[in-house]
């Protein structure tokens, strides 16, 4: 042996070393299991599903839709499952359980995608289209995106179907409902080095509205470093052939037992005479009877009712056309023990007062005139079964003061109880919190200055004096109007902040009861926001906002703007955007139900041009949001007030333009 071969042997050996360790301590850079993508992107068990996610039933087996206004919600970073390294498998299977109506020419839809977030570059996708299934992948560090397109493979056809995607090296299979796998070879072999640093998964989407997918998505899995047919076929339902599908997919049952996400959920109806069949496979469908007009579900062995002869809003009639002494900002209806259904309007002129109405005979008469001070809005509330009433004048002068009425059952009408000191006061909210009386006050405007960056009071209700006291003071932008609500134990005021003397764009506070006091809880940017209404839809916690008109020193006013409903998150502890609704001045919001229907009634006061505009009536339609029923023309409208007597249920506006404020009745079937 010569004396290189000496010096060279220890260099082979540590070498052959270095080799073997690396090999030995190799791992892929994810597991080699099924990954279930759908899983990973839904919430976990305990926590509250995406508002924008429904689960549906359809042809017996249940998938999500993915609302029209949601993007991003199903999704999850890629280093969730790329967890030893970033590199996307050169080899691997995707498998997708998906139904998905007839798409249009030019359509493509991402069943999903993986996005890089710095950049927004698709680095891969899969995505269907008219009669076709596409892959695509950007190869790395860029360059032309590569596509590789399955042709006449019927995917659109509103039916089930499962399809496995496998991919080696240049070629790539495409296997459909377990048939004969459809092969092509690729250009370029699918690329080894795909690096996923920084990038995300997103389901039903490419990251944006264009393109979202308008199917039900079943069951999404990707396995690494193999084909995943053989572990799917053959079966006895290969359109529906499970590798791993999310468990709030398989069981849906009709009473949830919250341990999970419970989704908004819809089934297909069977619409017939005689009852069909109700067993296993027809467990969760929906059977509407034409005979008995009810809808039932199944349970597996029996139809159970669901719903059965509810009033359905038909059609909306005017029915009663009401004068008042001049124009009206605000009507507040409320009952009076043994007297009846009554109206407050608030007047503008101070000469003539603002009128108490009382339903006889089927309509409004006028019952007393009271003195009030340009009155913008009424509030009535019983405190130990004494009733009162409370205006909010708005005449500027020093010192200003707003009233508190109280019922006399002997006089039967409102006499004058306390006098408070405001400010420009346009609403009145009273409220109890753990057995205490309260009153806030939105002082809009000082008058000696014109600042609208004020105080607005809490006041207290003092059980010795019979009086309101002051409780707490609150700093308001141009405050409009007050709203209170409980969720839970807690108790909320919000505030509408219209103008700080400067712009509208001014945020409204959301505050919350702690330790005797209101205290901050949230800030909602609004654009001169005039009114909140809060409301529940099953066990959901919503609000609404009336922006009425974006004002600025510098800019033109703009009266047609997004009015926005808010809903209250329990994974954020916070109101976040639900959805925006285009409204022209917007100054107030009614919520109603008729039946199990639920609907918001818009006030649309002006539009730049013209007082005369049609108000919406909005119904809502679960994962959609509110979407418009009903358009009622109206002048000037202020406010909307909804009641029901035994005559039916109705509508009432007031015009803050004319003297007409109008009546509706609420046809129904």
């Amino acid at each position: 042996m010569t004396l290189s071969a000496v010096v060279m042997l220890p260099c082979v050996f540590l070498l052959l070393s270095c080799v073997l360790s690396s090999v030995h301590s190799w791992r892929p850079c994810t597991d080699l299991l099924p990954l279930d993508l759908l899983t990973r992107a839904l919430p976990r068990p305990g926590q509250a599903p995406h508002p924008k996610v429904q689960m549906v039933q359809s042809g017996g087996s249940r998938g999500l839709r993915l609302s029209a206004a949601m993007t991003t919600a199903l999704s999850f970073p890629a280093s969730q499952i790329f967890t030893h390294c970033d590199f996307f498998p050169a080899e691997f299977s995707l498998v997708a359980t998906f139904k998905s109506a007839r798409l249009g020419q030019k359509r493509n839809e991402y069943i999903f995608s993986v996005v890089d977030q710095s950049s927004d570059n698709l680095l891969l996708g899969l995505r269907v289209s008219e009669n076709r299934l596409h892959f695509l992948t950007t190869p790395p560090g860029g360059g032309q995106r590569r596509r590789l397109s399955f042709d006449d493979v019927a995917l659109d056809d509103n039916r089930w179907h499962t399809v496995v995607l496998a991919v080696t090296g240049a070629h790539a299979a495409l296997t459909v409902d377990c048939g004969l796998p459809v092969e092509l070879e690729q250009v370029q072999s699918f690329p080894s080095g795909l690096s996923t640093r920084g990038s995300r998964f997103f389901l039903g989407s490419r990251r944006r509205w264009r393109g979202r997918f308008s199917g039900l998505l079943r069951q999404l899995v990707l396995l690494p470093g193999s084909d995943a047919t053989p572990r799917l076929c053959p079966t006895s339902d290969p359109r529906l052939a499970e590798l791993s599908v999310p468990q709030v997919l398989k069981s849906s049952p009709l009473h949830p037992d919250h341990q999970g996400p419970v989704y908004p959920y819809e089934a297909e109806v069977r619409v017939t005479v005689e009852p069909p069949p109700c067993s296993g496979p027809e467990h969760g469908q929906l059977w509407f009877s034409v005979q008995q007009k009810g809808l039932f579900i199944c349970d597996g062995q029996t139809w159970r009712t669901l719903l059965q002869n509810k009033e359905r809003l038909d059609y909306i009639e005017d029915y009663q056309d009401l004068y008042t002494s001049s124009e009206t900002f605000d009507v507040e209806v409320f009952s009076v023990p043994s007297e009846g259904l009554f109206m407050a309007a608030a007047n503008r002129d101070s000469l003539s007062g603002s009128g108490l109405y009382k339903w006889t005979g089927g309509s409004f008469q006028l019952h007393q005139n009271i003195s009030t001070q340009e009155a913008r809005a009424w509030r009535h509330f019983t405190i130990d079964k004494k009733i009162f009433l409370v205006v909010a004048n708005s005449r500027e002068a020093e010192p200003e003061f707003s009233v508190i009425y109280r019922w006399s059952r002997r006089q039967r009408r409102f006499l004058r109880h306390q006098s408070v000191e405001t400010h420009g006061a346009l609403d009145w909210e009273a409220f109890q919190i753990h057995n205490h009386s309260f009153l806030v006050v939105a002082n809009h405007r000082r008058a000696r200055d014109s600042n609208h960056n004020i105080h607005s009071v809490v006041y207290r209700w003092n059980p010795h004096t019979q009086l309101f006291e002051v409780n707490q003071t609150l700093l308001t932008s141009g405050a409009y109007d007050w709203e209170f609500f409980v969720v839970g134990p807690y108790h909320f005021l919000v505030v509408a902040n219209t103008f700080d003397g400067r712009s509208t764009s001014v945020s409204s506070s959301v505050y919350v009861w702690v330790d005797g006091c209101f205290q901050t809880f949230q800030n909602i940017p609004t654009v001169g926001a005039t009114d909140w209404e809060t409301f529940v839809i099953d066990g959901r916690f919503f609000m609404v906002v009336a922006n009425s008109q974006r004002v600025s020193v510098s800019d033109a006013n703009v009266y047609s703007i997004n009015s926005t409903v808010y809903e209250l998150s329990s994974l954020t502890h916070s109101f976040i955007r639900f959805q925006d609704i285009l409204t022209h001045s917007a100054v107030d919001w009614e919520f109603f139900t008729i039946g199990d229907e639920k609907f918001l009634v818009v006030a649309n006061s002006y539009d730049g041009s013209s007082y005369s505009l049609n108000s919406v009536i909005y119904r809502w339609q679960g994962y959609e949001g509110f979407v418009p029923a009903h358009s009622l023309p109206t002048f000037g409208c202020r406010d909307w007030e909804h009641f029901s007597t035994d005559e039916g249920s109705f509508l009432i506006y007031s015009s803050a333009t004319t003297r007409l404020s109008k009546v509706f009745k609420l046809k129904t079937y």
